[in-house]
């Protein structure tokens, strides 16, 4: 008997925390709304033609900050800019040469990877370091000290199994710890196509040149290498200074629980290659026509919401973390019950969590928004990642999330961090529906009874990194904060 009654509570409670919200009626107002009157395609194109990319520390940067700002004060809200100091980093000029004699270099198109020094000219041994993993510099027995490491962008084809990559800033630190003198990085696409991107995993100048070069060529580097010793001349000039750039944040606040905070956030800084219509206009003008929805329906949030425009993510998360480093230094970080990040999201099929627990309650409100539109199918995925701007709240045990199972647009990954992200390859409708769903989990984040999870620990946040395989990016990147057998911090 004991044992039915408590099977029968267990369901009780379970039932209790999905039933407890109805907000079909309002996740209606809030699809008609984006179908027929949003802007954010237009507002996308505007912008992507008057400003251009969007590289924080530049004058394009500033314009987009002034521009987010203004058309948030536009629909009504209380905006304010968050400045921050940034190390701006913009390159000059760049050359890469390689060819089995020093005397006989052949120029090779690359682009400069961000942060690395501000002048360089290196010529030396190409090692090929594969994937660029821990692993791979075991096997190399330290010959690519005072060489340059040749390392693929992501996994290469036949990789042992289990391998799983790293981030171009992840490969480049292994590379210096090993010894490289540059470090050269393939990318994955065909036709040669170049893209850039942070080689710092602190958002500081490296100590050695990183290039990307095309995969052909990178390709055609590694059969030669198999054939006999290969050189490489890594010839660069860069600008790098302490600039001011602005994070851009319209607040919303709550009613009956305005101290609790609900973040909705990306990074509406670019690269500079093109105008980064993708990566990641898409995600902030799509947060900033969430905030345009939430105040042309009058929608009401318990919870106070945050509409956060983050600068510097490309350089290493700088405007995220800023955020994080403010609202602690304020005693205000604890107000943060949930952080979503939009980040290159599109047309979102389901929900993604950084903890199981949310599972039960992003179905539920899914259910809902499927009697809306079956084209959405209530996925859900739990688990944790690095390398955007949910990071910095991770970090802190903050619970994080956003939209999951969408395709980004026209094939349009292929184009990340490249001079090919053009306003082209966005689609009006899927950015529309990144658009109205975002806007439905947001509302109801801010509005339900309960969120069934807190902020972790710090003993329970060290497990749950290591349990997420996120403790030896977070060492390699100096980020992981504990100290072996013990709870202490470093």
């Amino acid at each position: 008997m004991m044992k039915f009654l408590a099977c029968f509570l267990l369901v009780c409670c379970g039932f209790s925390l999905t039933a407890q919200d109805n907000f079909y009626a309002a996740f209606s107002k809030i699809n008609t709304e984006v179908q027929q009157n949003s802007p954010v395609y237009k507002n996308l194109e505007q912008a992507s033609i008057a400003i251009g990319h969007r590289l924080t520390g530049s004058k394009n940067g500033a314009q987009a900050e002034e521009y987010a700002y203004n058309l948030l004060k536009s629909y009504g809200y209380e905006v304010k800019y968050q400045p921050f100091e940034v190390e701006s980093w913009s390159r000059l000029s760049n050359a890469t040469s390689i060819g089995s004699m020093i005397s006989d270099l052949q120029k090779v198109p690359s682009v400069a990877l961000a942060h690395s020094p501000v002048k360089a000219n290196v010529t030396a041994e190409v090692i090929d370091l594969g994937n660029g993993l821990a692993a791979d510099y075991q096997l190399d027995a330290g010959q690519v000290k005072g060489k340059i490491a040749l390392v693929y962008l992501h996994l290469l084809s036949g990789s042992p199994a289990g391998s799983t990559s790293l981030h171009r800033s992840e490969k480049a630190a292994l590379a210096i710890k090993n010894g490289a003198v540059g470090i050269i990085i393939i990318n994955t696409v065909k036709n040669n196509v170049l893209l850039t991107g942070t080689a710092s995993v602190t958002g500081k100048l490296i100590s050695i040149p990183a290039v990307c070069i095309g995969l052909e060529d990178g390709m055609n580097l590694k059969s030669a290498l198999k054939q006999g010793k290969q050189f490489a001349n890594l010839e660069m000039n860069n600008f790098s200074g302490l600039i001011k750039a602005r994070n851009v944040i319209a607040t919303l606040k709550g009613k009956q629980l305005a101290a609790e905070k609900i973040v909705v956030g990306g990074h509406l800084d670019s690269w500079d290659l093109a105008t980064g219509a993708i990566d990641n206009g898409i995600g902030s003008f799509a947060i900033l026509d969430m905030a345009r929805t939430f105040k042309k329906l009058k929608l009401k949030n318990n919870r106070t919401i945050e509409f956060v425009l983050f600068m510097g993510e490309e350089q290493g998360l700088l405007g995220s973390k800023a955020y994080v480093s403010a609202a602690e230094k304020a005693g205000e970080l604890t107000q943060v019950k949930f952080m979503l990040n939009y980040d290159m999201t599109n047309d979102p099929k389901g929900t993604a969590a950084s903890r199981k627990e949310m599972k039960d309650l992003f179905t539920a409100w899914g259910a809902d928004i499927v009697k809306l539109d079956t084209g959405y199918k209530n996925l859900f995925i739990a688990g944790a990642g690095l390398h955007s701007d949910h990071q910095p709240f991770l970090l802190q045990g903050i619970p994080t999330g956003g939209g999951f199972g969408g395709k980004l647009p026209n094939n349009s990954g292929q184009f990340y961090h490249s001079n090919g992200d053009a306003f082209s390859l966005v689609v009006e409708q899927e950015l529309k529906n990144t658009v109205r769903y975002s806007a439905m989990l947001t509302y109801a984040l801010a509005n339900t009874k309960v969120i069934p999870v807190n902020k972790q620990a710090d003993v329970e946040l060290r497990e749950f990194l290591k349990e997420q395989g996120l403790e030896l990016p977070l060492k390699i990147a100096g980020e992981w904060r504990w100290k072996e057998g013990t709870d202490a911090k470093l």
